[in-house]
C-alpha cells in the first residue's frame, strides 16, 4: 500500500479547538465560508507566526473591497458580507470587536474607491457602522 500526501493545491482549513479565542475561531470560520481567503490566511500566518484576527482582517477588507470593485479574482464580497452579518447578529462581544474595529472601521471613506460597499451592509452591520462612523 502506497501512502501519498494530499495535493498541495487542496486548501485545508485549520483545526480549531474550544480553547481558541473567539477572534481566531471567527477567522477559521470565515475560511470555511469563503475559502478564497486561504492564500491571504497562509501568508498572514507565515508573516505573523500565528493568527492575529485584527491584523488578518485588514486583508479581508482589502479583498472584499477589491471584489466589490469588480476584481473577479478576489474573494466574493457578497459571501463575506453575508458571513459577517450573520456573525454580527449573534451578540458575541469578542467577535463584534473584531468585525467592528477591524472590518467596518477599515472600510473605505466616502472619498475612496469602494465606499459604495457600505450601502450593501446588512441591517446589523449597517447599524454598527453608523455608530462608529456616522459620517460614512
Amino acid at each position: 500500500m502506497q501512502h501519498t500526501s494530499p495535493p498541495t493545491d487542496t486548501p485545508t482549513i485549520p483545526a480549531t479547538t474550544p480553547a481558541d479565542p473567539p477572534g481566531v475561531q471567527l477567522v477559521h470560520d470565515l475560511l470555511l465560508h469563503v475559502p478564497a481567503f486561504r492564500g491571504a490566511y497562509e501568508s498572514h500566518v507565515f508573516r505573523q507566526g500565528g493568527v492575529l484576527p485584527h491584523v488578518f482582517f485588514w486583508d479581508v477588507v482589502q479583498g472584499t473591497v477589491r471584489s466589490f470593485l469588480a476584481d473577479e479574482a478576489a474573494p466574493d464580497w457578497r459571501r463575506t458580507l453575508d458571513f459577517l452579518e450573520e456573525r454580527s447578529s449573534r451578540g458575541d462581544s469578542a467577535v463584534d470587536e473584531v468585525i467592528v474595529t477591524s472590518f467596518l472601521g477599515d472600510l473605505p471613506s466616502p472619498q475612496e474607491p469602494g465606499h459604495g460597499i457600505v450601502r450593501q451592509l446588512g441591517p446589523v452591520m449597517s447599524a454598527k457602522f453608523l455608530r462608529i462612523r456616522p459620517g460614512g
